[in-house]
This record gives structure tokens, C-alpha cells and sequence, in this order.
């Protein structure tokens, strides 16, 4: 690893204007107001990023249903024991608000000694009480239903924290149940999430189900931008050969607070030896002067006289591991930014942990999904003083020789990509996009930059206070429905990951010479948006296919302009982007619906690719791609048919396959592949 390749993918500045941390005169942060504000609605999906306070917002809501709107009890549901400290008791009538949450202790479940079954029948004799509140995990709630009936829990608030665990798959248990809790339609639900998509395989509910949650939506931008102390926030996946513990320290900084998550030992980037991996990098960072006796955490002299001191999560050895967690818990320690300096974990220390000091969350391999990314990001944005700058790295291995090792590291990189990708769209400023008209006019509260708001173009407007863009387009299709008004409005980033974590469209937007954009931005995603949202009409479905191809390319325009000023340690920031936007908007002559389509969503991707991957290794993903390229298929050929019939209805001719246009070209190759078919199906 070399340090020229150490680019950041995504480098992203903020005000850090302090206002997603100042509360109103009931104790409620901006985040907690707004959820607030929606307290009657039955049920409730609150996303939120890590550290914006969901925890306190869900009991300012049970609080409130409890006492004002006639609900018995409130259960409150997590995926994991240490979680359950998040609710515990709090007294927020010190700071405004008219009731305290409190928890008795025989109801926390989450800190009771023994297995599910002894908790389930503790479930059962909480709700045969008169007490308030309780708080379990996922799986206690699960056999809870299984043993009471979903009868049981009738008039009563439920609330499941880290909502993205649940899917729609009938193979879950927790979905399954909590779809028919929804069916009978006698319990509130109240949903928190930090991860703004469900993209990494199935939807956490059924469509029809979702549609009856009235959503809460607070922003990455808005919460990082109202921090007070962190103002940057870097992205980089990097690469590396041989074993990784051997160059850790180009990555690693010891001088900052960092969790670094090594691969886990079925993985390519593993040495299969965990321990060893462990006691490899401490002894690169220093002399091992012995461990602490009172926190287990390891003492390493650094060569310039610091001492580092070394959280160990990996350590199976029961004894030593929950002497370290229980240190790293203690609450005592949490504002003490000298109590340790790394800690290495494995498969710990990711969701609902709560580190402020984090600065850096170092992660070997890809991970098992982007929602686990997400979760690792969020280990590192917290707010703390004099923390202004933080990072996540993603170290991957690069191609060897193998060919079997080869295929791998390419799909990890695509991953990694796809990853990035996400990120940008959810570390950035809100979208919202509107079709321009002579009716058109500017937008109360939107700065739309030098010289204002002009009526003869293409205006882009930004709030920096709700962090929301108000960007007109040429030809755009508008949703109209309620549902397809509510996916372009709070939706795009999970259509968005489908389409990046697509293998075949990523495939051919780093490494197809050939490539059509169109083929990707409409046919490619107009495919996804169809499978994903199959009761949207035809309209409805096109409307959501260009807000999410809008939203992903006008992003990936206005970090090219960024790169474009040569400054690859800002690759884009609060700023950048927003001018990139605006410069993009400014530069063409119509900002359309068509000229958006034209754009390789990959582009900028490849570039950054290329300065951190070796030339040799990028020749070797480009040619196992290239092996794998597939003709037009049947389905590609017939959406390209029935494009070709609206271009025909647009221009009045069928397109043309000699045109020099590639658009159009294409078109008439898939009207000839059908026609093709047709003739070979009649001929026998």
C-alpha cells in the first residue's frame, strides 16, 4: 500500500452550526420535536441516523401514549442485550418535559440473568401487571408472540428499535409476527431505524403494510451539519497486498481513537488465525508493556514514549472479554476521552455502541451487507469536543493470480464501490426535484446562489437549514400517487441502492467501453423500479426511475467538478457540492430529463478507482468483466421495444440502426432482436 493511493471516495464538510443539539424548552432535540410532533399517528417509522437521539424520542412518544392516549403498556423491543441500556431510566422532567421515563427493574429483561424461556414468562407476567414499560430483546419478544398470541399484546404500544433487522421474508419470524400485528390492527407500532434503505436483500415489510406508517425522516446532512464540534467526514475504501496486519500502520493511526473491525475468519482478507492477527498488530504499534488490571484493556508503548491503550474484543476467553465490555461500558468513563485509544473487534462494537471519542472505524474486508456498513460509519459520527474531523476506511485485498481469488476480490471491490456510492447519497443534502414550466417560481427559503432566481432557466436552490435541495428539470415526469410521492420523497435511496448493488448494471459502468448510459439509467433501473414497486402504473413507476437516476447523477456530476479542481483530499464537501450542483446546472444548456439519462452513473467512480487500485490489479478486474459480457437478453430487448415505440410516438419515425446517435441505435437493436425472435419462433 503506497500513499498515493490513499484518496477518499467521499470527503464530505459541514457548518457545524450546533443546531441538531440544542433542545426546545421540553428537552426535545430538533429530531425528537419533529418525531414528537407525529406522536398520534398509530403507527410511526422513525429514520434517523445513529446519535440523533431515537432512543429519547420513542419515550417522549410512549410517554404520551401511554398517558394521553389510552395505551395499557409499552414494550419496547431491541436486537441485543447491550442495547437495552439505551432505555434505560431517564429523568426528563429535569429537563422540561412533563413525565420521567422509567423502567422498573424486574423489566428490564435485557439485564436479567438467564435465557429466553425465563424471560418469556416474565413477558407474560408484565402484561398481566400494571407496570408501564418494558424493554426486551428481539428474540424474547418473538417467543413471547409465539407462546401468548398476538391477542395478548392488544391496546398496547410496541416499539422495535434497529427496525432494519425485520424483513418481509416469511422466513422472519419478527415479520412475520409483526405483519399480524398490523393485521389485526389493535397495538401502535413505533419503528426506529438509522439506515435509511432495507436494499441489502428483502424489505423489512410488505408494501401494503409500509404504506400504513406515517414516516419521520431525519437527515445524515441535518444531523451532521447541527453537530458542534465535527465538521468532516471522510469515506475511503482503499487497497492493499499480502496480509494486511503487515501494512495496518498506513491506515492506522495510532494518535487517533479508532475501532478497527478485523475480517472475519471465513473471508478472503482473514489469516485464519484471529488471535495471531490481534497480537500482529500490537506488536506493530508498539512495545506490549502487559494489560490493566482493572479494565483488561491492553498497555502498548508507542516508539515515541506514548502509551496506547488497547480494547480487545476479539479475545474468546470469557473472563477477559467481559471484563474489557464492561470497562468500554462503563458509564463513569464515557466522557473521558484518555480512557482507551483503540479497540479491535471482530463481529462487536458495531450497532448500538456508543463510543463518542471514535474518530476512526478502520474495517478489513467487505462487510455482509451495507446496512452493516452504515452501522460501523455510525460508530465514528458522533459529536465530541475538539473531534472535528472523523473516517471510516474499508481495506480491501487486492487480486492475486488465482483466478478463484480473483473472482472474489472483484466482486468485493464492486461492493466497496457500491458502498461508497450509497454513502454519497446519504451523507448529502436532500433532493427534491421539480419539472420546470413557465409556471415555475422560486422557492421561499432557498438561496438560488449570484444573480438569484432566473425564469429562463433551470434553477437549483439550497436550504442550508433543512439541508434540501429544490432543483428544476426539463421533462420531468411527476409522481401521482400518494405511494409514488412518498418513495420520491423518502424512497430514493433504497431504489438507489438496488440499482448500485446490481452486479451487472456496476459491472458495465466501470468496465464496458461499449456501454449505452441509457442502457443503465433507464433500462436497468426502469427494471428495478418496476420489480420493486410492481403496483405503481406505468407513469408512476418513470416518475420514481428519474428522480432516483437524478438524484444519483447530479451527485456524481458535482463530485466530478470537485475532482476536476484537483484537490483529492476534497473530493466533495458542504460546499463543493452544492456549488457542483449549481455549476453543472449552469454549464448546460437545458438541465433535462434526457441529458441526466446520458450520464454513466460509474464515471467518477472508475476515476477514483484508478488512483487506488495498482494499474495491474485494475487490468485484472477489467478482464475477468470483460470475459463475462453478455448479448442483449429477450426481456432487455423487449424494454428496449418499448422505448423505441415512445421515441416513435415523440419524432414521428421508428429509430434508426445506422443513426450515430448510441441511444437511438440501441433502441433499433432491440426492435431488430424482437423481430428476430419472432421470425425464428415462426419459422419453427
Amino acid at each position: 500500500m503506497s500513499d498515493r493511493r490513499h484518496v477518499p471516495s467521499v470527503s464530505v464538510k459541514y457548518a457545524a452550526n450546533g443546531s441538531s443539539t440544542k433542545s426546545n424548552e421540553l428537552g426535545m432535540r430538533p429530531m425528537q420535536e419533529r418525531a414528537f410532533e407525529r406522536r398520534g399517528e398509530q403507527y410511526l417509522l422513525i429514520k434517523s441516523p445513529p446519535a440523533s437521539g431515537k432512543s429519547r424520542a420513542l419515550m417522549f412518544i410512549a410517554l404520551d401514549k401511554l398517558h394521553n392516549q389510552g395505551l395499557r403498556q409499552a414494550i419496547v423491543v431491541v436486537p441485543e442485550k447491550s442495547i437495552g441500556a439505551s432505555f434505560n431510566d431517564e429523568p426528563l422532567s429535569k429537563f422540561g418535559f412533563w413525565a420521567d421515563w422509567t423502567v422498573q427493574p424486574q423489566w428490564n429483561l435485557c439485564n436479567a440473568p438467564g435465557g429466553d424461556d425465563g424471560k418469556v414468562g416474565a413477558v407474560g407476567k408484565f402484561l398481566a401487571s400494571d407496570d408501564q414499560v418494558l424493554v426486551c430483546t428481539h428474540a424474547t419478544f418473538r417467543f413471547a408472540v409465539d407462546k401468548f398470541g398476538i391477542e395478548a399484546f392488544d391496546d398496547r404500544l410496541i416499539a422495535v428499535d434497529e427496525f432494519h433487522h425485520v424483513s418481509a421474508n416469511s422466513d422472519n419470524k419478527l415479520g412475520a409476527h409483526l405483519g399480524a400485528l398490523v393485521a389485526r390492527d389493535r397495538v401502535h407500532l413505533v419503528a426506529m431505524t438509522g439506515s435509511y434503505f432495507r436494499g441489502d436483500a428483502e424489505a423489512v415489510l410488505s408494501p401494503e403494510d409500509e404504506a400504513r406508517f406515517d414516516t419521520v425522516t431525519y437527515t445524515y446532512y441535518e444531523q451532521l451539519n447541527g453537530y458542534e464540534y465535527l465538521k468532516t467526514l471522510d469515506i475511503g475504501y482503499f487497497f492493499y497486498s499480502g496480509s494486511y496486519a503487515d501494512d495496518i500502520l498506513k491506515v492506522l493511526d495510532p494518535t487517533e481513537k479508532t475501532i478497527l473491525h478485523i475480517p472475519n475468519v471465513n473471508s478472503r482478507e482473514s489469516t485464519k488465525d484471529k488471535h495471531r492477527e490481534v497480537e500482529h498488530i500490537i506488536d506493530a504499534l508498539g512495545d506490549w508493556q502487559g494489560a490493566d488490571p482493572v479494565t483488561g484493556f491492553q498497555l502498548v508503548k508507542t516508539p515515541d514514549g506514548h502509551m496506547l491503550r488497547i480494547a480487545d474484543l476479539v479475545d474468546d476467553e470469557p473472563s477477559k472479554r467481559d471484563k474489557v465490555s464492561a470497562a468500554l461500558k462503563d458509564p463513569a468513563q464515557k466522557n473521558n476521552r484518555d480512557h482507551v485509544d483503540i479497540i479491535i473487534a471482530l463481529g462487536m462494537a458495531k450497532e448500538g455502541f456508543d463510543w463518542i471519542w471514535c474518530e476512526h472505524a478502520l474495517t478489513v474486508g467487505y462487510r455482509a451487507s451495507l446496512t452493516e456498513i452504515v452501522q460501523i460509519i455510525g460508530r465514528a459520527t458522533r459529536d465530541a469536543p475538539a473531534k472535528t474531523r472523523a473516517r471510516f476506511t474499508n481495506l480491501i485485498a487486492e487480486p492475486d493470480a488465482a483466478a478463484e481469488a480473483v473472482t472474489e476480490a472483484v466482486n468485493d471491490t464492486l461492493k466497496a464501490i457500491a458502498a461508497s456510492l450509497l454513502m454519497e447519497q446519504v451523507l448529502a443534502p436532500r433532493f427534491n426535484f421539480t419539472p420546470k414550466s413557465p409556471q415555475s417560481r422560486q422557492v421561499e427559503g432557498f438561496d438560488y446562489g449570484e444573480g438569484g432566481y432566473d425564469p429562463a432557466k433551470e434553477n437549483v436552490g439550497f436550504n442550508e437549514t433543512s439541508g434540501q435541495f429544490q432543483i428544476e428539470i426539463k421533462g420531468l415526469v411527476e409522481p401521482k400517487s400518494k405511494e409514488a410521492k412518498r418513495i420520491c420523497q423518502e424512497d430514493l435511496n433504497e431504489v438507489i441502492t438496488a440499482f448500485v448493488q446490481d452486479k451487472t448494471t456496476i459491472e458495465r459502468g466501470l468496465f464496458d467501453d461499449e456501454l449505452v448510459p441509457e442502457e443503465l439509467t433507464q433500462v436497468r433501473m426502469g427494471k428495478i423500479v418496476g420489480a420493486r414497486f410492481p403496483d405503481l402504473d406505468p407513469e408512476d413507476q418513470e416518475a420514481v426511475r428519474q428522480h432516483a437516476v437524478a438524484a444519483l447523477n447530479l451527485t456524481q456530476k458535482a463530485k466530478e467538478i470537485a475532482l476536476s479542481g484537483g484537490d483529492d483530499e476534497k473530493v466533495t464537501g458542504n460546499t463543493a457540492l452544492i456549488d457542483g450542483v449549481r455549476k453543472f446546472a449552469m454549464d448546460v444548456r437545458e438541465l433535462d430529463i434526457d441529458l441526466i439519462d446520458r450520464i454513466n452513473p460509474f464515471g467518477v467512480a472508475y476515476a477514483i478507482l484508478a488512483k487506488t487500485m495498482s494499474e495491474d490489479s485494475l487490468r485484472q478486474v477489467q478482464a475477468v468483466i470483460t470475459a463475462k459480457k453478455v448479448q442483449l437478453s429477450p426481456d432487455e430487448a423487449r424494454d428496449l421495444a418499448r422505448r423505441a415505440v415512445k421515441f416513435k410516438h415523440e419524432r414521428g419515425r421508428l429509430p434508426s440502426i445506422t443513426s450515430p446517435d448510441p441511444w437511438e441505435k440501441k433502441l433499433a437493436e432491440g426492435v431488430a432482436y424482437l423481430a428476430r425472435m419472432k421470425q425464428e419462433a415462426a419459422n419453427g
